[in-house]
C-alpha cells in the first residue's frame, strides 16, 4: 500500500474518521490503530511477496513477516521490563544481548545470508575453492531495516537506564507498528514516541491542516519530481549508461541526486503528515542536505533519524572521538561501513558507506587543524559545491545496481563526450524545480503552513482538491519509495 497509491488515500480517510469516533476510550484507539497498522503491513508484504514469488505462498509470507515483528515486540517489552527490574549486570547483559541477537539474526537470516554465501563462494573461487553458495529463497520483508533499529534502541536505551521501561504491551506494540513510520521511517526513538502513545491526543485542526498540507507537499515531490525523473531518465542512464553521453551521465547523476532527495523526504513528509493526522509527532528527517558545507554537516540533515542513530548506537559505544585520533578516523570508517551496510546487501552499498567514512575522516583531519567554524561568503559557497559534487559521486554506488554498472557510469563520464540528444527541456525544468523547491528557506516554508492553517476549512478543502487533481494528472506512473526496499 504504497503512500502515493489512491488506496492509501482511502485508508488514511477511514483511519482519520474511525480514530476521532472513538471518544474518550485512549484504549481503543491504541488497538484500532495497532490493527489498522498490522493490516497496513500485512498487505503491503502480500503484494511484495506476490510479485516476487516467496516459496511459502503470499499468505503464509505475510504471516510470517508479522510474526517477526509480533514475537519481535513481545520479546522485548518482556527483556525491558526484566531489565528495569534487574541489578546483576551478568544478568542485564544477557538479556540485552538476547534481544540484539535476535534481531541481527532476522537480519542476517532475511538480508544478509545470500550476500555472505556469495561472497564466500567468490573468495573460495579466487583460491581455487569450488564452494556452491546455499541460497535461501527469501523475500525481504517491508521495512525490516527501521523496525530492527527501533526495537533495538528500546532495548538498548532500558539497560542503559535512560528511559523506563513501557509497562503498557499495546503501547510498546503501536510504537513498533505505527503505520506511519513502519515501512521507512523516520527511525523512531522510544523516549520520543512512548510518552505520546500513553496518553490521549489531542485534536488540534491547526497541527491537522498542517498534517495535510505536509502531506500534499510529500506527494508532489514524489510524484512531479521523484517519479518523473526516474522513468523518463535516471532509470535509462544508470540501466545503460553507454547510450548517453558524458555530459548526459554526469546529468543523470545530479538527476539522482535530486530524485533520491524529493523520493525520500516525500515519503517522510507523507509519513509526518499523516501522523499529525492522529495527534502524533514523528521527527524530522532532512534539513536541506545539500546545502551543506562539509560530509559531517550533511549527514546532520540528511536522513536525521539514521545518522543519529549510528551515532548514538554504534560510533559512540566504539569509542567515539575519545581514543585520539586514528581510533576517531577508524570509528567513523566502521561505522559508515556497516552504515551503508544497512541499506543493502551488496558491495555497492559498503563502497558508498565507505567512501562517506573516509570523506568523514578528512573532515575531522581538517577541523583538527583549521577549527570547527563553517566557512562564509565565497569560501561557504565553494565548501557546498565540493561537498555536493563528492555526494553525488558516492550516489553512483548507491544507485547503480552492480558494481559492473558503476563502472560503466564512471568509464562514460571519463570518456568525455558531450552533447545531450536525449535531454528534453521537460527533464531540465523538473530538475530545476527539484534544486529550487531545496534551496526555498525555510521562514517561507513556514510562513505558507501558517496560512493554510489559518484559512477556512472550506479553502483548505478546494486547494487541496485541487492539488489532488493536479497531481493524478502530472504523475506519469507511481514508482515505489527508494527507502521502501531497506
Amino acid at each position: 500500500m504504497l503512500f502515493n497509491s489512491p488506496l492509501y488515500g482511502v485508508f488514511l480517510v477511514f483511519a482519520f474518521v474511525v480514530f476521532w469516533l472513538v471518544h474518550k476510550a485512549r484504549l481503543a484507539r491504541v488497538l484500532f490503530l495497532i490493527t489498522i497498522s498490522y493490516g497496513f503491513y500485512y498487505y503491503g508484504t502480500w503484494e511484495e511477496a506476490k510479485e516476487h514469488g516467496a516459496p511459502l505462498g503470499p499468505w503464509a509470507w505475510a504471516l510470517l513477516c508479522l510474526s517477526i515483528i509480533f514475537v519481535g515486540s513481545s520479546l522485548d517489552y518482556w527483556i525491558g521490563k526484566k531489565l528495569e527490574r534487574t541489578e546483576n549486570p551478568r544478568a542485564r547483559k544477557a538479556l540485552l544481548l538476547a534481544s540484539v541477537v535476535y534481531y541481527l539474526g532476522v537480519l542476517a537470516i532475511f538480508k544478509y545470508w545470500n550476500f555472505a554465501v556469495d561472497s564466500f563462494a567468490e573468495i573460495a573461487h579466487a583460491l581455487g575453492v569450488a564452494v556452491k553458495p546455499a541460497h535461501l529463497r527469501l523475500v525481504l520483508p517491508f521495512g525490516i531495516s527501521f523496525f530492527t533499529f527501533e526495537t533495538m534502541s528500546y532495548t538498548i536505551d532500558v539497560y542503559r537506564r535512560e528511559i523506563k521501561a513501557c509497562h503498557r504491551y499495546l503501547d510498546y506494540l503501536l510504537f513498533v507498528c505505527f503505520f506511519p513510520h513502519l515501512v521507512a521511517g523516520p527511525i523512531v526513538r522510544p523516549r520520543a514516541m512512548l510518552p505520546q502513545f500513553a496518553v490521549m491526543p489531542v485534536r488540534d485542526d491547526g497541527e491537522q491542516s498542517r498534517g495535510l498540507l505536509l502531506i500534499a507537499q510529500g506527494l508532489a515531490k514524489k510524484l512531479i519530481i521523484g517519479d518523473y525523473l526516474t522513468v523518463a531518465f535516471v532509470g535509462r542512464v544508470f540501466g545503460n549508461p553507454e547510450r548517453f553521453t558524458s555530459l548526459e551521465v554526469v546529468i543523470g547523476v545530479y538527476a539522482y541526486a535530486i530524485q533520491i532527495y524529493a523520493d525520500f523526504s516525500g515519503y517522510t513528509d507523507v509519513a509526518l503528515g499523516s501522523s499529525l493526522l492522529f495527534g502524533y509527532k514523528l521527527p524530522p528527517n532532512f534539513d536541506a542536505p545539500y546545502t551543506a558545507v562539509n560530509l559531517q554537516d550533511f549527514w546532520r540533515r540528511w536522513h536525521i533519524s539514521l545518522s543519529s542513530w549510528l551515532r548514538d548506537y554504534l560510533y559512540i559505544p566504539l569509542g567515539g572521538s575519545r581514543g585520539g585520533p586514528l581510533s576517531t578516523y577508524r570509528n567513523l570508517m566502521i561505522t559508515m561501513v556497516l552504515g551503508g551496510l544497512w541499506h543493502g546487501a551488496s558491495w555497492n552499498f559498503v563502497i558508498w558507506g565507505a567512501l562517506h567514512g573516509a570523506a568523514l575522516a578528512v573532515t575531522r583531519v581538517w577541523q583538527r587543524r583549521f577549527g570547527e567554524g563553517k566557512p562564509r561568503g565565497v569560501g561557504r559557497v565553494v565548501a557546498t559545491f565540493v561537498t555536493f559534487q563528492y555526494v553525488c559521486f558516492a550516489w553512483i554506488f548507491f544507485r547503480a545496481p552492480t558494481l559492473t554498472h558503476a563502472r560503466l557510469v564512471l568509464a562514460r563520464m571519463g570518456e568525455l563526450t558531450g552533447g545531450m540528444p536525449h535531454l528534453t527541456w521537460q527533464i531540465g525544468a523538473v530538475m530545476a524545480l527539484g534544486a529550487v523547491t531545496h534551496w526555498v528557506p525555510d521562514a517561507w516554508v513556514d510562513r505558507v503552513k501558517d496560512t493554510f492553517a489559518r484559512a477556512p476549512a472550506v479553502v483548505q478543502g478546494v486547494l487541496l482538491a485541487l492539488a489532488a487533481l493536479a497531481l493524478n494528472a502530472a504523475a506519469s506512473t507511481r514508482a515505489p519509495f527508494i527507502y521502501g526496499q531497506f
